[in-house]
């Protein structure tokens, strides 16, 4: 993929202890491979987190109190045991809920559903996520379907870690369309500049 498809675009990823770790370097290598800047989010800014296979080390470089959504094209949260922990955190709660009433891509596998669930995201939505929290998503007013990836408007889903290659080429299509329509309003106003 070319580092350059999605130079400029600007990635929120969600951090906490024992992360799914393909979860999250999947798509952390996938979206800096494709030129994304991606920022790790985490409770506190500096802080060491592991994947709870212990196959992946990450350090916090903004702490999620200090993140605004408007500075970032889309939101990242993986899977595993820590979106149960994320949703304990305010911080990360409402960067979820701000990006997703912003309409930006917001991307979650797994357990990261849980994370939206806190947020009082998903009434209304289709989505997937892990076998064990469809009973929450439906009861939290979402249309749980199995598959590897559902993108329903700027919502996108995945299962496993097996469907993280499907998951991160969604996120990349998704900022790649979000940056072909912000080009485009951009040359619209441009252009009637131009004729006044």
């Amino acid at each position: 993929m070319s580092d350059e498809l999605l130079a400029g675009a600007r990635v929120a990823m969600l951090v906490e202890d024992e992360f799914e770790d393909r979860e999250l370097t999947g798509p952390l290598d996938a979206l800096r491979a494709a030129g994304a800047t991606v920022t790790l989010v985490g409770p506190t800014s500096g802080a060491e987190f592991k994947g709870k296979r212990g196959v992946a080390k990450v350090t916090s470089e903004l702490a999620a109190g200090a993140a605004r959504i408007k500075d970032f094209d889309a939101l990242v949260i993986p899977g595993g045991h820590a979106p149960d922990k994320m949703r304990m955190r305010h911080a990360m709660v409402d960067l979820a809920r701000d990006a997703m009433d912003a309409g930006k891509p917001v991307a979650a596998i797994c357990h990261g559903p849980q994370l939206l669930i806190s947020a009082n995201a998903l009434r209304g939505r289709t989505l997937t996520c892990w076998p064990s929290i469809a009973i929450d998503v439906k009861n939290a007013g979402g249309l749980y379907v199995d598959k590897p990836v559902v993108e329903d408007g700027n919502l996108i889903t995945s299962r496993k870690p097996d469907d993280v290659p499907a998951f991160s080429d969604a996120i990349i299509r998704a900022l790649v369309s979000r940056k072909s329509e912000v080009g485009s309003r951009k040359s619209e106003v441009e252009s009637r500049k131009s004729k006044v």
